[in-house]
């Protein structure tokens, strides 16, 4: 079974970019993450912000994980989980600090 678009574009944008695939999903969950903070109230520690990241990095697995199974017969999970924490932490390092306030004295 081929590719789906999906992934098709992602690869032509890997290749004309020249990124890695964890170096566009760590620039997607801060984009996302910046994204939603922005929309609810401006704020970092925003809960919204934080939620929208951790549901789309594990919809985006999801989606990868159905593929995996369609075109290797297997789903890789120590890769999905891997692609998973790669999206969520920073986000998740930069909510803690303003949660907490750690730069705040």
């Amino acid at each position: 079974m081929g590719t789906s678009m999906l992934f098709e574009w992602r690869n032509t944008f890997l290749q004309v970019t020249q990124l890695s695939g964890d170096a566009l999903l760590i620039y997607v969950g801060l984009l996302l993450f910046f994204i939603a903070a922005f929309f609810h109230q401006r704020q970092l520690k925003s809960h919204y912000a934080i939620w929208t990241v951790i549901i789309f990095a594990i919809a985006v697995e999801m989606f990868g994980a159905r593929h995996d199974i369609w075109d290797r017969g297997y789903w890789r999970i120590g890769e999905s989980l891997r692609d998973i924490a790669n999206m969520i932490l920073l986000p998740l390092i930069i909510w803690l600090m303003a949660k907490y306030r750690v730069w705040k004295g």
